[in-house]
């Protein structure tokens, strides 16, 4: 299989940790790619142009990262990332798709004051997207107790998250006033699968 990526894109990143965790690293190929120029061996993949982008074995090919993930979570043996049915399934794909809404926020935000012209800038757009953020962090911060221990998208989507915010800045110091999300994190970004895939840099 083929990963058409970007080394600083966080839903690749979280391709990246499950295919660690679930020891399929060693079955995938990354092709580094840049989705704002669109070429043509990513749309042709993707009309989209965006990463992360997998084209399978068959020449077929499969976006975004939670279809992604679902597909590489039933190519392995071990330990189901995304659980098959229960309360448990839905608490895992709820907190991937918190963790994915911060991202997506967030690189709104980086779009916003790294591609848009200065003097276009909407600050009333930049402070919604930054609330938005602010109250999911302050959501995980209340059910941090909860993600301790386990190792599943929900965790990964929320700790690649965390980890953009650090690259990217987009608001500001998110530990403060979130001690036990900062404590959770800081373990968290110790697995080998997070290490393995931090951005260069």
């Amino acid at each position: 299989m083929l990963l058409r990526h970007s080394h600083t894109s966080p839903f690749v990143r979280k391709v990246a940790v499950l295919l660690h965790e679930v020891g399929l690293a060693g079955r995938v190929t990354f092709d580094t790619v840049d989705g704002w120029s669109e070429p043509a061996p990513l749309t042709a993949d993707n009309p989209l142009s965006m990463v992360p982008t997998l084209v399978l074995d068959d020449g077929g090919s499969l976006y975004d990262s939670p279809v992604i993930c679902d597909y590489l979570d039933q190519l392995h043996g071990g330990k189901r990332m995304i659980p098959e049915t229960g309360t448990a399934r839905w608490r895992v794909l709820r907190e991937q798709a918190l963790g994915d809404g911060v991202l997506d926020n967030a690189v709104l935000i980086f779009v916003e004051l790294n591609k848009r012209p200065e003097e276009k800038r909407w600050d009333w757009w930049l402070q919604l997207k930054q609330r938005a953020i602010e109250r999911a962090l302050d959501h995980l911060e209340n059910d941090a107790g909860g993600l301790v221990g386990r190792i599943d998208l929900g965790t990964i989507s929320i700790a690649v998250a965390l980890a953009y915010l650090d690259l990217r800045g987009a608001v500001g110091q998110w530990r403060t006033g979130r001690p036990a999300l900062a404590t959770w994190f800081a373990d968290f970004a110790q697995r080998p699968s997070m290490i393995a895939t931090a951005p260069p840099g």
